[in-house]
């Protein structure tokens, strides 16, 4: 792997939100809480980037 000590500090800050919230919740607080995970050791990272996806040769507008 590439980038194992990064991944594993992803992993854990997801872990982290995963352990504190449990399940339930809409998408938008585990984002919340994740990014709050991502700050504290300085992980850059950015939040909702635009991502181009083509299907078929279509690109997908979602």
């Amino acid at each position: 792997m590439i980038y194992k000590e990064e991944a594993y500090k992803i992993v854990g800050a997801v872990m982290k939100v995963h352990r504190e919230l449990g399940c339930g919740f809409l998408e938008q607080v585990y984002q919340e809480a994740l990014m709050i995970e991502l700050q504290k050791p300085d992980i850059p990272f950015k939040r909702e980037a635009p991502l181009s996806i083509i299907y078929n040769g279509i690109r997908l507008n979602k």
